[in-house]
């Protein structure tokens, strides 16, 4: 109890507070206080004091002192090798070389994978001229471990050092037999190069590019034999390397070393052949060194023709590329093939389309083969314009018309350069045979078109009759069938037919064009000076249509007869028209009928016919009107123009009421220039009186 009260008791040392926290003027960083410490060598010990033997008896003490820390700390832990070799190393210093010996050899029975032991060993016997103790070592050692080149070099040297030739041979050719790494062939190369043995590193580089057989191998033995001018070998050795890796493994620094070797031996024919060869085995990506290459071999020797070939064959191999990769890619096919036609032989040619065509669209939609189809036309084209092969381009139409899906889609255009071609090869039957089977299996308007085009040229207008014929089953609702019909029968003087050919165009319950049909039909009447059918014809179309071009046509051939009276049917229909086209909803067709009237009277009618037709002009009113967008909502106003004909009785209160407006305005106008210039009115009535 006392002896805790004693230490409750027990006070706790202040620590000093620090009055002033501000930064010191002078600050001293830890590298600081580092750097004055070895300036002042304040951790410097002073060295042992040196020690003299002077004479037999104290060395042997000190000999065993030390023999004896060595052993102590090699049974301490033998694994350390480093103790070993400097015990061997003292015992060395001491001339105990025996002694020495027998350290390394208990050393390497510890560890005898140990590289350094064995140089260390082996070192310490060159030094001492121990000579067939260091031969010994180095036997040893690449028996032990023969993956370990450093033992090789240092014996290989070795022997070489003491000139025993045939001893540093024998140890290279003992390495070779475990095939070791590309430098120790080339020490051993260098060696016999050394001493003149042109023949046996020939025969060493021949082992040695069957062992390590890269490209930069077969490159450097034919160097060899190119420096040492035996270029007849030089070139055996290229032609042996390209049979060697042929086609599957070519490699372009290769031939680019081939090229350059004949090129050094002006063999400019030859290069020219080893780079067209390599070129064309070789993909685009790995020749960018080759076309390089051959670029600038060109522009040294070549003329422009050569030049323009390594362009063209550069070119050939990006569109080769882009095929590979992507062979439903037309365009480049296309651009492939127009590189092809300009420059190469046609059985090249020809390779390149059969290469194309057989890229055939995988889905059977017209889209896909729009641009296919075209590479069909273009071989057809070659073979017909430019290979003069008549028989091959017929074999190519007939295989891409067997080949287009007819059920499904034609391609028009295919049959009817087939036809014209075999026109062209005078071969009339076998064209009518192709457009009559494209009819057969698939019509069309461009076929029927085409078919009739060609017999119109061969004047066999029976011929013609037909396809018209079976065209109109075809179609019945083209208009322009009938008309060309219709035409051909006039130009053939058949009147009656061409009328009966229009009456049965005009029955037709659905027609494209009708409006075209019809005007053809009165403008063929009227050429036949028919005016009472024309007229006939024209109250027809008014029973089907009211439009107002069809009553200003009217007026206007009326007009145009030429015949007594004409100006008073032409009035009378335009009144027609006007008493008709009041209860027409499009106010500007009205409009444009009564502008053509003004224009009417204005030539040929009198002064009250004019103003009569003026009255009947309408109004043009600005109006306001609300905008709704697409979902329904108000968008705004908009403003448009409206026009209010006085003889719409329902707007005769608007228009009296939109009058008064008007000259109220005016009124207000006239009162307000009054009120602002009254000078002026002085004036112009005094002016007035004086007159």
């Amino acid at each position: 109890m006392a002896a805790s009260t004693a230490a409750g008791k027990q006070r706790i040392p202040k620590v000093a507070k620090v009055k002033n926290k501000a930064p010191a003027e002078v600050q001293i960083t830890a590298e600081q206080l580092l750097r004055e410490a070895k300036e002042r060598e304040l951790e410097l010990l002073p060295p042992p004091p040196q020690q003299k033997i002077t004479d037999e008896e104290e060395l042997n003490d000190y000999k065993l002192r030390k023999r004896k820390t060595f052993e102590d700390n090699i049974r301490k832990n033998r694994t350390v090798i480093s103790n070993w070799i400097k015990y061997a190393q003292w015992e060395e210093s001491l001339k105990e070389i025996q002694r020495a010996r027998s350290i390394y050899e208990r050393a390497l029975d510890v560890d005898y994978r140990n590289i350094t032991l064995w140089l260390k060993y082996a070192e310490m016997e060159m030094k001492n001229r121990q000579v067939n103790h260091a031969r010994n070592i180095w036997d040893r050692a690449i028996t032990t471990l023969p993956r370990v080149n450093q033992f090789w070099y240092k014996y290989t040297y070795m022997e070489e050092m003491l000139g025993n030739v045939a001893g540093a041979r024998q140890v290279f050719e003992r390495w070779m037999e475990w095939q070791p790494e590309e430098q120790a062939w080339h020490s051993y190369i260098n060696f016999e190069l050394r001493y003149k043995e042109v023949e046996r590193a020939r025969t060493i580089y021949e082992r040695f590019v069957l062992v390590h057989p890269a490209v930069k191998n077969w490159i450097k033995y034919a160097r060899f034999e190119e420096k040492h001018a035996y270029f007849a070998h030089a070139r055996k050795v290229y032609e042996r390397a390209v049979e060697f890796f042929g086609d599957e493994h070519m490699d372009e620094h290769l031939y680019v070393a081939f090229a350059k070797f004949e090129e050094n031996q002006k063999e400019f024919e030859r290069v020219r052949v080893i780079y067209k060869y390599a070129l064309d085995r070789i993909s685009k990506q790995e020749a960018q060194e080759l076309f390089k290459n051959y670029t600038i071999f060109e522009k040294k020797f070549g003329d422009r023709r050569g030049i323009e070939d390594i362009i063209v064959s550069k070119r050939r191999f990006q569109y080769e590329e882009e095929v590979k990769a992507n062979p439903h890619n037309y365009d480049a096919w296309f651009d492939y093939l127009r590189l092809v036609e300009s420059d190469a032989e046609a059985d090249t040619v020809r390779e390149v389309y059969e290469r194309a065509i057989a890229n055939v669209p995988p889905i059977q939609e017209k889209r896909h083969w729009k641009r296919y189809i075209y590479l069909w036309i273009n071989y057809a084209l070659y073979e017909e314009l430019e290979a003069k092969d008549p028989e091959r381009t017929r074999q190519v139409y007939q295989a891409s018309l067997e080949l287009i899906p007819h059920k499904k889609f034609t391609f028009a255009k295919m049959w009817l350069y087939y036809a014209q071609f075999e026109i062209r090869q005078k071969n009339l039957p076998f064209a009518r045979r192709a457009l009559g089977t494209s009819i057969g299996k698939c019509p069309k308007n461009k076929l029927f078109k085409g078919y009739i085009e060609l017999e119109l040229q061969l004047r066999e207008f029976d011929r013609c009759r037909k396809l018209y014929e079976k065209f109109l089953e075809f179609g019945p609702e083209n208009c322009t069938s009938w008309i060309k019909f219709a035409e051909l029968e006039t130009i053939l003087g058949d009147i009656d037919r061409a009328r009966a050919i229009y009456e049965l165009a005009i029955s037709q319950p659905r027609l494209d064009m009708p409006e075209v049909l019809w005007k053809s039909y009165i403008d063929f009447e009227i050429e036949q000076e028919e005016t009472e059918r024309t007229r006939n014809l024209y109250r027809q179309l008014l029973q089907r249509t009211q439009h107002v071009k069809v009553w200003i046509s009217f007026a206007q051939f009326e007009l145009s007869s030429g015949k007594e009276g004409s100006v008073t049917k032409c009035r009378q229909i335009y009144e027609e028209a006007n008493k008709t086209m009041r209860n027409c909803e499009e106010k500007e067709e009205r409009l444009m009928l009564l502008e053509s009237w003004r224009g009417f009277e204005d030539e040929f009618g009198t002064l009250s016919d004019k103003e009569r037709v003026d009255k009947l002009m309408p109004e043009k009113v600005k109006k306001r009107r609300k905008v709704q967008a697409d979902d329904g909502s108000d968008a705004g106003w908009e403003e448009y123009y409206d026009y209010i004909f006085p003889e719409d009785a329902a707007n005769q209160p608007n228009l009296k009421l939109l009058a008064m407006a008007k000259l109220w305005k005016k009124q207000q106008q006239e009162k307000e220039a009054a009120e602002q210039d009254p000078d002026k009115d002085i004036d112009e009535s005094e002016s007035s009186s004086f007159k």
